[in-house]
């Protein structure tokens, strides 16, 4: 009994050692790069901002609750990894509770520091963009609620339509209650072997929850990560705690003759770029009959007016 009980030990052991050897293993592959990472102090050389952003010691403001504000933070060394993970600490909160917006974005693009309308940052940008959207636009055509997170691939030839919340140009997304939550806020950015996965931790328990995961994308090293934020007639505020670089480790055969740093970005299933067409049963057609009753109306109130001159006219002439 006694030897069957040191068997059993000794194997329980054995796969205790396993477990430690993989665990090690991982760790030594999955680590962060201090270059590409943004912690507290805040006292790193390789970021730079602009605009609106502020740096305090518990966090980066991208935006105070102030309206038509843009602020932005970038690395300042290009991204050489072809496969990584970004984690992103955040906060989006304000004293609004039904109106707030416009939200932010996460970049991996080969322009940096530029400020513009796409959350922050430039249009027809080039690389990746992961933009969480707090905001509804009545114009936009989908069929998903609100904050709600997607993704774009730009080879700089495609608009993002802000009206439209880039419904034509997204190719994935998923609805995330990221604003106001009183715990902690993450999400995850997972590039690859040309699978870009985001996943986001939400609900306070340390748990990552799929957004969403699509294959196809490319992506050349060599562009820069950056988070922008901005406000238009609504506001927030967009804290950054912290971002967080992590080499992954992918082991790759290399293909002769290809640099990564040369190739445009694109993805598989990104949709041709539409021509925005409203819709005559939507917005479009509630507002052409409401200016039809107020033409109507002002028509109407001329049209009174000139009748009791008339007729005022006409009663001092007879007392006359």
């Amino acid at each position: 009994m006694a030897r069957y009980c040191v068997n059993i030990l000794e194997k329980a052991v054995l796969v205790l050692a396993n477990i430690l050897v993989v665990v090690a293993e991982w760790n030594t592959k999955d680590y962060m790069k201090k270059d590409h990472s943004l912690v507290k102090p805040y006292q790193d050389d390789h970021w730079q901002f602009a605009g609106s952003t502020i740096v305090t010691n518990n966090h980066v403001r991208l935006t105070a609750e102030i309206r038509s504000s843009q602020g932005c933070i970038w690395n300042t060394a290009p991204l050489e990894l072809r496969d990584w993970e970004l984690h992103l600490h955040f906060k989006v909160h304000g004293t609004a509770r039904d109106l707030f917006g416009d939200g932010f974005a996460i970049w991996y693009a080969k322009e940096r520091l530029q400020l513009g309308p796409v959350f922050g940052s430039k249009d027809f940008f080039q690389g990746l963009g992961i933009f969480v959207d707090t905001y509804a636009n009545q114009n936009g055509h989908h069929h998903h609620g609100h904050p709600y997170i997607s993704s774009m691939v730009n080879n700089g030839s495609l608009h993002y339509d802000h009206d439209l919340d880039g419904t034509h140009t997204s190719l994935s997304g998923c609805e995330a209650n990221v604003r106001g939550a009183s715990h902690e806020t993450y999400i995850a950015i997972r590039y690859e072997r040309e699978r870009l996965t985001v996943s986001t931790d939400l609900e306070g328990k340390n748990a990552w929850k799929l957004c969403f995961a699509v294959d196809g994308v490319r992506l050349p090293t060599g562009y820069y990560l950056g988070v922008s934020a901005a406000t238009g007639d609504l506001s927030d505020n967009h804290d950054i705690i912290s971002l967080k670089l992590y080499d992954i480790g992918v082991e790759r055969k290399d293909e002769a003759g290809v640099d990564y740093s040369k190739i445009l970005p694109s993805a598989d299933q990104m949709a041709e770029p539409r021509e925005r067409v409203e819709d005559p049963k939507g917005w479009s057609g509630l507002k052409i009959f409401l200016y039809i009753i107020l033409a109507v109306v002002i028509v109407g109130a001329i049209v009174g007016f000139l009748l009791y001159m008339k007729s005022q006219e006409t009663s001092r002439k007879r007392f006359y």
